[in-house]
């Protein structure tokens, strides 16, 4: 096992890796303009969705966010995301999306800065906070949003329990993640003591892929880059790029990356 998954193991360990290198991978990429740290997403055919411009380049990241978010209809809605990155899949649904008001929330102070700096829309803001003690009252928000980053979580059946709380009754739970073979029975069980009402749930492994795919050159350019020597292994994994852990394992079916849609009652 490699060490950088031991240490992962230990709930109070993982928290603090994952505090050191989000805001070292944001003050790294600040000059790229990076606006997602999100695997990807493809159809076949592919998606096709409209763009503009500016978000083309993004394209594979950009359709995950449209995936999760496109199973509930955000109009009008008072909308949170947890774990929101460097804000590129706030500031896409917000634009699109139509939401009354989006919150974007993260732990990485330095991304939160770069959010404020890069995304300066009406209706979105950014804050600081943790996901497993959201900042907010309870029966808050008419949307939960959720991007691939519950895996950093040392407390994940906490995280449910938080989203749960700050949703309104009738509210949804929009939530795409994965999970290493030998996590998955843990994960399992979380999410089904959930105390939400699940309506769909999706295997969108392939089409993942098919995103990282488009995506690998790109990255593996700028991780060659942008980070010391020693960091290149684990910015591989990190960015999914071709023939690194991670993306062997979503084709060898020994991760499992899904979405889900929940409702609170």
């Amino acid at each position: 096992m490699p060490l950088i998954d031991h240490l992962l193991g230990n709930q109070t360990v993982r928290k603090a890796i994952w505090k050191l290198w989000y805001p070292f991978l944001t003050r790294r990429l600040h000059d790229e303009g990076v606006v997602f740290l999100n695997y990807a997403y493809e159809t076949a055919p592919p998606m096709g969705i409209p763009l503009a411009a500016g978000d083309e380049v993004d394209r594979a990241c950009v359709q995950l966010y449209h995936h999760v978010a496109s199973q509930a209809d955000l109009r009008g809605k008072d909308v949170l995301e947890v774990s929101c990155g460097h804000g590129g899949g706030a500031s896409y649904l917000t634009r699109t999306m139509a939401p009354a008001h989006y919150t974007g929330l993260d732990l990485n102070p330095t991304g939160i800065a770069f959010c404020k700096e890069r995304h300066p829309l009406p209706k979105l803001e950014f804050i600081q906070g943790d996901a497993e003690n959201l900042p907010f009252p309870d029966d808050f928000f008419d949307a939960v949003i959720n991007v691939e980053a519950s895996h950093c979580y040392p407390n994940f059946p906490r995280f449910l329990s938080e989203v749960a709380r700050v949703l309104k009754p009738g509210g949804h739970f929009l939530y795409a993640d994965f999970r290493f073979r030998e996590s998955i029975p843990a994960w399992e069980n979380a999410l089904a003591e959930c105390p939400l009402e699940i309506i769909t749930t999706t295997d969108i492994g392939p089409c993942v892929i098919r995103g990282l795919d488009h995506n690998s050159a790109r990255a593996q350019e700028m991780l060659d880059r942008k980070l010391p020597k020693f960091l290149h292994k684990l910015g591989r994994d990190f960015a999914g790029v071709k023939d690194s852990r991670v993306y062997n394992a979503l084709k060898e079916r020994n991760l499992s990356y899904r979405s889900y849609h929940w409702v609170k009652q």
